[in-house]
């Protein structure tokens, strides 16, 4: 199964292709304009498949094609690839508009080929331990260093993973959400999204000024609560307080979630069962409203 590799960034350096690289019966093949890039990892990896356009990557035949190109450049790689007859996974968001996103994933639905978001949080095992938990109240924070921004870069580049886990974790339909940004010079410094429903409440808040870059999630009820802190470690409070580390030998891809989505696509290619992105295009909604609303 040929396999195309777009855009050679720290993401798809650090966390996919090493991976993708340790998979049996994958002939991968590497894209990127970066020469030299191109060049680096297609050596290191003993990758003889290397090209610089979509268009090559067409011409070499391949089954699917994980894109981890800059967001801006989503709809130009996909779309061809989508006509093409070649299944996608993109890194999130689709697009950096809900149109454009919208466009997309009817073009998969009529090809009939798999558009999968790199939503990975719902693969790590922290967070999917935390859907088999009573949750009347979920509590997310995502926190950055100094980092204020334009605030659709902020929703769509970052928050977008906190809506995505707040919809995944929200134990029934959600009937209500209300947002709330502060927005100070045309940067966007923090956001809040409540989601609401029967009889749970989740709740989402990103702060771009905090002074921390730090991750955390939390789900009560039934007496019980389960802290989940950058991914990693994981504290059950019920009565006391247990405490259960990564492993020192789980890999950090795995831990976060990414191993564990890049198989489930792989499956599903090999598997001809297709992956539609309308779960997702309905986080990509709630994102353009959130932006709709900043002020």
């Amino acid at each position: 199964m040929k396999i195309a590799v777009i855009g050679l960034g720290d993401i798809a350096e650090k966390a996919y292709l090493p991976v993708l690289a340790a998979q049996p019966s994958l002939d991968l093949h590497l894209c990127t304009r970066n020469q030299a890039r191109l060049d680096r990892l297609g050596d290191t990896y003993r990758i003889a498949g290397r090209s610089t356009s979509v268009d090559e990557v067409i011409k070499a035949g391949a089954d699917a094609a994980f894109v981890h190109a800059a967001t801006e450049a989503h709809p130009q790689i996909v779309e061809p690839l989508l006509k093409a007859g070649i299944h996608v996974y993109v890194d999130k968001p689709i697009a950096y508009t809900l149109q454009d996103s919208e466009r997309l994933v009817r073009l998969a639905e009529t090809e009939g080929r798999s558009l999968m978001v790199g939503f990975n949080r719902r693969y790590a095992p922290g967070y999917a331990g935390l859907a088999a938990h009573p949750r009347h109240l979920v509590l997310m924070e995502k926190n950055r260093d100094n980092q204020p921004d334009e605030p659709r870069r902020v929703i769509f580049d970052d928050f977008i993973h906190v809506v995505d886990t707040l919809r995944f974790l929200a134990p029934g339909p959600v009937t209500g959400t209300r947002s709330r940004t502060r927005v100070k010079d045309g940067l966007l410094e923090h956001v809040v999204l409540e989601l609401t429903g029967d009889g749970f409440t989740a709740i989402g808040v990103m702060n771009r000024t905090s002074g921390a870059s730090e991750e955390t999630c939390e789900a009560m009820g039934d007496g019980a609560k389960r802290r989940v802190a950058n991914l990693g470690d994981v504290v059950d409070y019920r009565g006391g307080e247990t405490l259960a580390r990564r492993p020192d030998w789980v890999p950090v891809a795995r831990q976060r979630g990414i191993e564990q989505i890049c198989l489930d696509f792989l499956a599903a290619v090999r598997e001809g069962r297709r992956i539609a992105a309308d779960d997702a295009l309905a986080t990509h909604a709630l994102c353009e409203e959130i932006v709709s609303r900043a002020a």
